[in-house]
């Protein structure tokens, strides 16, 4: 890697370790805690690439980046920022960032990046619109710090300028509708309308001609597509079919696995190719435990804003909260966060009242069908039963991989079956990643097939 690089942090830590990092790897480093500086380097000519965090002692990366541009055209910028929201991720790309990168960065990853910066020229910058940009951070519960919230902020702002159809997927209460809204309103059709389209604007003749006309070539959303009998799917491809370059830019949710209803023949395969453009999924609650205090903090402070008395979370409720498997996601904790502080009558909300709204989960025991008896037991009387066979002689080593096979199989095979074959939903039913059960799969050496769903 070769080049001068211009790095501007508040964070002396972060300035000394890529500092270090950059110039190990050939490059020349001239580093500040001042915006003030940079810009005086940028505008003296110096630096093939530049570093920045958003907020700074002396001003805001971000609001800083058109200035860098109009000095310096083809000066890439990566915008790195602890401020983890959807925002900061499509200002950093409405304002011509070369990319962005949330705080704590992988050091190897943001090297790479660096790398690819110095390599290729950035694009010319598009015209900004002078509007205001619509709406703002405390509009959208899409906060996070995982990495599967941050790729899935810089998905949306690579994607938003483009004309591509886009499917978001997820469960029920993930945000999917906020997606797509962000999409459409930090965009360059934000001017014009975004339509949500229901079954009934399809019927008849004429029904998907009004339905484009409505949208005067801003965004159409088809929420929860799969829902559509097979007649207004088709309507739907007729009108795809008949856009032009001027036409509305399709977007499309949908809570289940469309790919598996196609290949079940409950989703037009022509349909589901056309919007597939760019798919999002939208993480549940369970694969992004990390975010709950950030959501749970900024519910709390939204409730505070509407008028409600101010509250706070103890430690103990915070795990219970983390803990609880939240089957309707972020609707639901935001719903559960506003039942507790109606119901609290003291500052600090405690354990006690989070039991008390959340209630009891189901509990796994009892599973067997024989009597009344716990699986625990059932399973313990097994195992006492495999060691008494060897006869006062320990069982071979290696006793707890087999056993644990020896449930496994059974498990994933029924849960397989119940869920007709379809992995994503037997993933999710087990609550584990897709990938993982793809693993378990092969390594238990499962044969898959589509079948009849138990329920």
């Amino acid at each position: 890697m070769d080049g001068t690089i211009l790095v501007a942090d508040d964070d002396r830590t972060i300035r000394t370790v890529l500092t270090q990092a950059l110039t190990r790897a050939g490059c020349k480093v001239h580093a500040t805690s001042s915006l003030m500086t940079l810009m005086r380097w940028v505008e003296e000519g110096k630096g093939d690439l530049v570093i920045s965090d958003v907020v700074m002692p002396d001003g805001n990366g971000l609001e800083a980046l058109p200035r860098i541009t109009e000095e310096r055209p083809g000066l890439p910028v990566i915008v790195i920022s602890a401020q983890n929201t959807i925002m900061t991720a499509i200002q950093a790309a409405e304002a011509e960032a070369y990319d962005y990168l949330p705080k704590p960065f992988d050091l190897p990853d943001l090297m790479k990046r660096a790398a690819r910066a110095l390599e290729t020229k950035r694009r010319a910058p598009a015209a900004r619109p002078a509007e205001e940009v619509p709406g703002s951070s405390d509009d959208l519960p899409l906060v996070g710090r995982t990495p599967q919230m941050q790729a899935l902020y810089r998905l949306v702002a690579r994607v938003m300028n483009t004309d591509l159809s886009v499917l978001i997927t997820g469960e029920s209460g993930t945000g999917k509708s906020l997606i797509a809204r962000a999409v459409h309103d930090f965009s360059d059709r934000r001017t014009l309308p975004f339509v949500t389209a229901s079954a009934s604007d399809l019927d008849g003749v004429d029904g998907p001609a009004a339905l484009a006309a409505k949208a005067r070539g801003g965004s159409i959303l088809f929420d929860e597509v799969a829902d559509l009998d097979d007649e207004a799917q088709g309507r739907v491809v007729r009108m795809l079919d008949g856009f032009t370059d001027t036409s509305p830019r399709i977007m499309a949710t949908s809570q289940g696995n469309l790919m598996a209803k196609m290949e079940a023949g409950e989703f037009r395969q022509d349909l589901f190719y056309r919007l597939g453009g760019v798919t999002v999924n939208v993480p549940s609650l369970r694969e992004r435990v990390d975010d709950i205090p950030l959501l749970t903090e900024h519910f709390l402070a939204r409730a505070e804003r509407d008028g409600l008395p101010p509250r706070r979370l103890s430690d103990e409720a915070i795990d219970l909260i983390r803990a609880y498997s939240w089957p309707g996601n972020v609707r639901q904790l935001e719903n559960t966060v506003r039942r507790l502080i109606a119901t609290s009558s003291e500052e600090v909300i405690g354990r006690a009242d989070v039991e008390m709204v959340l209630g009891s989960q189901p509990e796994i025991e009892p599973l067997v069908g024989g009597g009344n008896e716990k699986l625990s037991a059932s399973v313990g009387k097994h195992l006492r039963r495999y060691f008494d066979l060897h006869g006062g002689v320990l069982p071979p080593p290696g006793l707890y991989s087999r056993i644990l096979r020896e449930v496994e199989l059974p498990l994933i095979e029924i849960a397989l079956d119940a869920t007709g074959g379809n992995q994503a939903k037997c993933a999710d039913l087990l609550g584990i990643n897709r990938n993982t059960l793809r693993k378990k799969i092969t390594d238990l050496d499962i044969r898959v097939t589509r079948r009849r769903k138990l329920m």
